[in-house]
């Protein structure tokens, strides 16, 4: 029982903490019928209840694209949300026109494409296509390492804890999975990026950030 309850206690942290970021998108983007909508960095694993939530709640899936990395089979993710347009990439270039849509979409994906140099260029890519961009990323120095429920060790430099998360038997986030990023690193790739006019929204748990939602005009 206790085991159980310690397990499930993370999910419904994330769950809380990813309808607050609902609750801010529809709030500060307030979408309508004629908006075409980008999310980028869907998923196909359809067990975790935090997966797709732009895809669970939002109320014109026939404005929406989902754009993710080439994968074997999208197929369940189209049975499910069959009004949504699945479009698949390889992970540089996205395949749109500049200013395609109205809104892209974005979370924590960002800390999963790579080392700061395919951080800046997935931001230019959602700066090219669109014009507002709501993006977040989990914080680096939030005490606990939410992927794979660390403590602190995720302070140290990468390759050790890297190393960590292989002895750990969590190897699956090492390497390009995860780039954590500070606020002082994602600003940094924000102007690197070409943004200039963007807010940045905080939230928090138990007094400290957790995880950042950037809020902007790409012009």
């Amino acid at each position: 029982m206790a085991a159980n309850l310690l397990s499930s206690f993370p999910i419904k942290v994330s769950l809380a903490n990813r309808r607050r970021k609902w609750d801010l998108f529809m709030a500060e983007i307030a979408p309508n019928p004629e908006m075409l909508v980008l999310d980028v960095g869907f998923t196909d694993k359809h067990s975790l209840p935090t997966a797709n939530i732009i895809e669970k709640n939002y109320p014109y899936p026939e404005r929406l694209t989902a754009l993710g990395l080439d994968m074997p089979s999208p197929r369940e993710f189209q049975r499910r949300y069959p009004h949504v347009t699945t479009v698949s990439y390889d992970g540089s270039r996205f395949p749109f026109a500049d200013k395609q849509f109205d809104v892209c979409w974005s979370n924590a994906v960002l800390e999963h494409v790579g080392n700061s140099r395919r951080q800046v260029a997935f931001l230019s890519e959602i700066k090219r296509v669109s014009r507002r961009a709501f993006v977040t990323t989990p914080n680096r120095h939030f005490p606990v390492e939410v992927h794979s429920r660390t403590p602190l060790l995720h302070f140290l430099p990468k390759n050790l804890f890297d190393r960590y998360l292989e002895l750990a038997g969590k190897a699956w986030a090492s390497g390009d999975y995860m780039y954590l990023l500070s606020e002082s690193d994602l600003r940094t790739h924000l102007a690197q990026a070409g943004f200039g006019d963007y807010r940045l929204v905080r939230n928090r748990l138990c007094g400290f950030t957790m995880d950042f939602v950037v809020l902007a005009d790409c012009g």
